[in-house]
């Protein structure tokens, strides 16, 4: 009987020690994969400039802020004259199409980012 209880418990021991060889293989693999991750995370974003949450800070980005807004207040007033100068619908909705069309290309060229 004693033998037989040994030989038993050798085998769950056994059993036990493969199951712990197994997990412990896993949890290997998964620290090796973590760190593959982490490794490649790393290097892509190392190159890669990572945008931020809300608006941009420092002085270039203040400069860029007012020249922006000074752009839209200048678009703005030329249509609030046109709107009062001119009596017809078409020219009055002309320059807000035109002031519309005309503010990227302003943009880039007075207000490059540089």
């Amino acid at each position: 009987m004693n033998k037989e209880r040994a030989r038993r418990r050798a085998a769950r021991e056994h059993d036990a020690a493969l199951r712990r060889a197994a997990r412990a293989a896993e949890r290997e693999r998964r620290e090796r994969r973590a760190a593959r991750g982490r490794a490649f995370r790393a290097a892509t974003t190392d190159r890669v400039r990572l945008t931020t949450v809300g608006r941009p800070t420092g002085t270039l980005a203040r400069r860029r802020r007012i020249r922006t807004s000074m752009l839209v207040a200048g678009l703005l007033c030329a249509v609030v004259l046109v709107w009062a100068v001119r009596p017809d619908w078409p020219a009055r909705l002309g320059v807000v199409v035109v002031a519309a069309l005309a503010y990227p290309s302003l943009r880039l060229l007075l207000v490059a980012r540089r």
